[in-house]
């Protein structure tokens, strides 16, 4: 069993002994890994474990007893672990004599590190099952003890300048990344070593005691940050116990996945653990809309970094356009492997519209509305002029660089296939990004006319959605089954006929005509679809469909949910409301922490939802869907004109379950809202 902790994109994967071994394990930063090999022994033995977890998101503790090696009996020491992850890591080893004899053993401590990208790591932990197609990671760095010092210092060789410095707090001796003490304690005693590892890419290693003094002001600010975003979020009551549990782990985990400042331009969600410590353009729009109930903050700092690193210029080898929303930024050796920015990416620029009137609706703020009008319109301008690539009025993508080949939200590379299997060819046309594109410019022409004063933009914004939802509908919709839209149309304009869970990101968008609803709400409810924990990615009716299938069957949690916010714009109260409680449900399988992706086997065939392999988690979507399926049970909506916090139109109690949510902030005001017993109220907090 795994145990991992994180702070920013600081995070270490160990054993539940707290050691590293190999695998997917290490201390990983800067999307590279700086300690592959982290072990202890006891007399040449590992201890025997006791018990171990996470103690919060950035520390855990590990407790074991001692092996029957070097002829020390059973039970006679008890040895417990600290750990801590900042910008490095920090171990505190504490070994008590349990006994009332004196005894003697020696304490083996191993370090190493092959400074390894994580993309590297990532693609040689997938093909283990197939060795001869495994890549080669890089081999250990070159280590040395300098006794004098106090220290093991680990270093990439090749030329290159990584660094793992690792300082000790007790004389040792050692050779290479091993390092031993002899330890003598009497009946009762005590013997201890706190351990740190300071790491660096550019070949910078600090002298011990600066590495000493830095992680005691570390872990204050840690807990300091923590302080202060707890402190700002709504107070959340129920008798509803899923719904509680989840609430909180995912308000824990969106605050472990916060960025730090310097390791991107802004205060966001790295997208997930362990593979996306970084910022993503898609996953923080999404997790900002999600989580608007939390306040504005994130969203505005999503918005004002993705400006910032907003494609300026055509240049083909990273799939960047002007005015393009950055897909993925990577650092260290990722960046090298990968690319540090990569705009791979056809529906960030549309969501990026969405999110900034989401903002503008929640805030009523004109000054940061007129603030980020360029980087709006450059966006606006990157839809029509890039986006659009065959003139044909809907939104495609074809890769132009070595990156992604599908560049929806569905991004693997067999996620695009008709009904009987076949791969769809690109151009791409996806069915969402037209109902994203649609929704954008219905929400900025609000934003155009109220906030910049700009009612022939509005107009214009107006017109073209409307002229966009007339021509989506007939383009992709398919009579059969029913009916539904299809997943995308191809380079040839057919339909992509494969039915997805893609439909209920279109109610999200609003583009479903009113004629059309009743059909798309019967198939997200079909057994093809509807897995009894979630919305299937894929219909069980399709060829590609697999339980286990990536983007092919599976149960994403955050596209659920934005299906049921689709349902809740629709007025489809009892749907919302059975979507949400299946979700909150699955997520108590998951220690409440729901993961990016689980299968997609039927409820009915197993008595609790089966977890993925390789999913993400925490996972910043995955990690913001509770806070929307909270939104979405109490209908809020903010209400602009009206300058308060409102609910969405029919939105009722649920039947057996109380709520009361307290300090939620929306147009400058704070408010408290409780449901329950029949009725609902929303009231200025006082």
């Amino acid at each position: 069993m795994s145990l991992t902790i994180l702070e920013g994109s600081t995070f270490c994967i160990c054993d539940e002994l707290g050691d590293v071994r190999g695998g997917l394990g290490g201390l990983y930063a800067h999307d590279t890994r700086f300690l592959s090999t982290l072990t202890l022994t006891i007399n040449g033995e590992r201890p025997l474990l006791l018990s171990s977890g996470r103690v919060e998101y950035f520390s855990a503790a590990f407790y074991s007893r001692n092996p029957l090696a070097g002829g020390l009996d059973q039970d006679a020491l008890s040895i417990a672990r600290h750990r801590f992850v900042g910008d490095g890591l920090q171990d505190h080893v504490v070994i008590r004599n349990e006994t009332r004899a004196r005894l003697s053993f020696t304490v083996e401590l191993g370090f190493g590190t092959d400074f390894a990208d994580i993309i590297s790591v990532k693609q040689h932990d997938f093909a283990l099952g197939d060795p001869l197609h495994a890549p080669e990671l890089p081999p250990l760095a070159a280590a040395r003890f300098d006794e004098r010092a106090g220290r093991v210092v680990l270093e990439e060789g090749d030329g290159r300048s990584g660094r793992t410095q690792v300082v000790l707090s007790r004389t040792a001796s050692g050779r290479g990344g091993v390092v031993r003490f002899p330890v003598a304690l009497a009946p009762h005693g005590s013997w201890d070593v706190r351990i740190d590892v300071a790491v660096s890419l550019d070949g910078e290693v600090e002298h011990p005691e600066q590495v000493e003094r830095r992680f005691g002001t570390e872990r204050a600010r840690v807990r300091e940050s923590l302080d202060t975003w707890s402190m700002r979020l709504p107070r959340l009551s129920t008798t509803s116990d899923d719904l509680r549990h989840a609430f909180g782990q995912s308000v824990a985990d969106l605050a472990a996945l916060r960025l730090r400042a310097g390791e991107g331009p802004g205060h966001l969600p790295a997208a997930g653990m362990p593979w996306f410590m970084t910022v993503f353009g898609r996953d923080t729009i999404i997790t900002s809309l999600q989580t608007m109930l939390l306040g504005p903050e994130l969203a505005v700092s999503a918005l004002e970094t993705l400006a910032s690193l907003q494609a300026t210029t055509d240049d083909p080898t990273i799939d960047a356009e002007p005015g393009k929303i950055l897909h993925e930024l990577r650092a260290g050796r990722a960046a090298e492997k990968w690319f540090a920015r990569y705009y791979g990416t056809v529906d960030a620029t549309p969501l990026y519209l969405v999110l900034l009137s989401e903002v503008w609706r929640w805030t009523g703020d004109r000054e940061l509305a007129l603030r980020l009008r360029a980087p709006a319109l450059a966006a606006l301008a990157w839809i029509d002029d890039y986006g659009d690539r065959d003139g044909d009025g809907f939104v495609e993508y074809q890769r132009r660089s070595n990156g992604l080949e599908n560049q929806s939200w569905k991004d693997s590379g067999d996620s695009q296939r008709f009904r009987d299997g076949r791969f769809a060819e690109p151009p791409i046309a996806p069915a969402e990004v037209q109902g994203y594109v649609f929704d954008a410019k219905k929400r900025l022409a609000e934003v155009a006319r109220h906030a910049w004063s700009d009612e022939t933009l509005a107009a214009r914004l107006e017109a073209e959605a409307a002229e966009l939802a007339a021509r989506f509908d007939t383009a992709f919709w398919v009579p059969e089954r029913g009916g539904y839209y299809a997943l995308a149309l191809d380079r040839d304009k057919q339909r992509v006929d494969a039915l997805c869970s893609n439909i209920g990101h279109l109610l999200w968008s609003g583009i479903v005509p009113e004629a059309r609803v009743e059909a798309i709400v019967d198939a997200l409810a079909r057994h093809e679809l509807w897995s009894g924990w979630g919305v299937r990615t894929m219909s069980k009716s399709d060829a590609a469909y697999s339980p286990l299938s990536y983007h092919n069957g599976t149960v994403w949690p955050h596209d659920t949910a934005l299906a049921a916010w689709g349902l809740a714009r629709y007025g489809r109260w009892a749907d919302v409301r059975r979507i949400s409680l299946a979700l909150l449900e699955a997520a108590r399988h998951f220690d409440w922490s729901l993961p990016e992706v689980f299968a997609g086997f039927d409820r009915s065939d197993t008595p609790f939802p089966i977890a993925y392999p390789t999913a993400a988690r925490p996972q910043a979507w995955a990690a913001g869907t509770p806070i929307l399926l909270l939104r979405l049970l109490l209908g809020l909506e903010p209400d602009l004109a009206q300058r308060r916090l409102g609910t969405l139109a029919g939105a009722e109690p649920i039947p057996g379950i109380g709520i009361i949510l307290e300090g939620v902030r929306a147009l400058g005001q704070s408010w408290d809202v409780s449901c329950g017993a029949g009725e609902s109220r929303i009231e200025l907090a006082t």
